[in-house]
C-alpha cells in the first residue's frame, strides 16, 4: 500500500484543492450520473495524480458523502431559508420561495434531479432526499401557517407548490423565462387565494432580471477564463 508523503510536502505538490476536486465530482454527477464519479477520471480530468485525492477524502464513499451534504446544505438548506424568510403577506411568502427557484446560483435543479437519480439507486440517499423533501414542505407549510390557513389547508399548499416545482424540473419542460413569468400573477392567486399588488409583481420582475444579468456575466467570465 502506498504511504501518504508527510503533509507539508503533500500540500506544497497538490496541484487541485478540495474544492477543485469536489466542484469536479458534481459537474460529473449531474451531466454522467453517479456511476461516472470515480477518482481515477476525477484525476485525469484535474490533470494531478489520484493520490493527491486521499490528502482530501478517506475514499470515494467520503467524496459521495460531501456530494450529499453540498446538495443538503445548498438546495434543501435555500428552500427552508427562502420560506423562513419574514414576508408582510402570503404573495410576498410564496415570492420569497420562487426568488429561490428562479436563481440557480442558490438553487440548483440539475443537482436536484441527478441526486434523485441517485436514489434510486441507494436506499440510503433515498431515505436523505425523502428528510430533505420533509424539511421543505415543512418549512413552506409554516410559511402559510404563519399567514393565517389552517393546519390542513397549509399544508396541502405547500405540497402542490413544493410537487410543482420538482415536477416542472423531473419533466424537463423547456419553457422560456418569458413564458413562465408570463403566468405568475395567476399562480400566485392560485397558491395563496390573493391578489398580487403590482409592486410585489415589479419586485420579482426585477430580482429576475437582476438573477439573469447577473448568471450571464458569470458565464461570460467563465468563457473568457476557458
Amino acid at each position: 500500500m502506498l504511504q501518504k508523503p508527510t503533509r507539508p510536502a503533500q500540500r506544497s505538490t497538490l496541484k487541485a484543492t478540495k474544492d477543485d476536486w469536489l466542484n469536479a465530482a458534481l459537474a460529473i454527477l449531474i451531466r454522467e450520473g453517479i456511476e461516472a464519479v470515480l477518482v481515477l477520471p476525477l484525476a485525469k480530468k484535474l490533470k494531478v495524480s489520484r493520490s493527491s485525492f486521499y490528502w482530501y477524502f478517506k475514499n470515494r464513499k467520503d467524496l459521495l458523502d460531501h456530494l450529499l451534504q453540498h446538495w443538503m446544505s445548498t438546495n434543501t438548506a435555500a428552500i427552508v431559508e427562502h420560506a423562513n424568510r419574514p414576508s408582510e403577506t402570503a404573495v410576498k411568502g410564496v415570492l420569497n420561495i420562487f426568488e429561490c427557484w428562479v436563481s440557480e446560483s442558490t438553487y440548483s435543479p440539475r443537482l436536484d434531479i441527478a441526486v434523485r437519480n441517485w436514489a434510486r439507486q441507494s436506499k440510503a440517499v433515498r431515505t436523505l432526499v425523502e428528510k430533505a423533501d420533509d424539511a421543505r414542505l415543512v418549512a413552506i407549510k409554516q410559511m402559510y401557517r404563519r399567514h393565517g390557513f389552517a393546519d390542513e389547508d397549509a399544508f396541502i399548499r405547500a405540497r402542490v407548490l413544493y410537487y410543482m416545482q420538482v415536477g416542472y424540473y423531473v419533466l424537463d419542460l423547456e419553457e422560456p423565462m418569458e413564458t413562465r413569468l408570463s403566468h405568475v400573477e395567476a399562480y400566485l392567486r392560485a397558491f395563496t387565494n390573493e391578489e398580487p399588488s403590482k409592486a410585489d409583481l415589479r419586485r420579482f420582475l426585477a430580482f429576475v432580471q437582476n438573477s439573469s444579468a447577473s448568471v450571464m456575466r458569470k458565464k461570460r467570465a467563465k468563457a473568457r477564463k476557458g
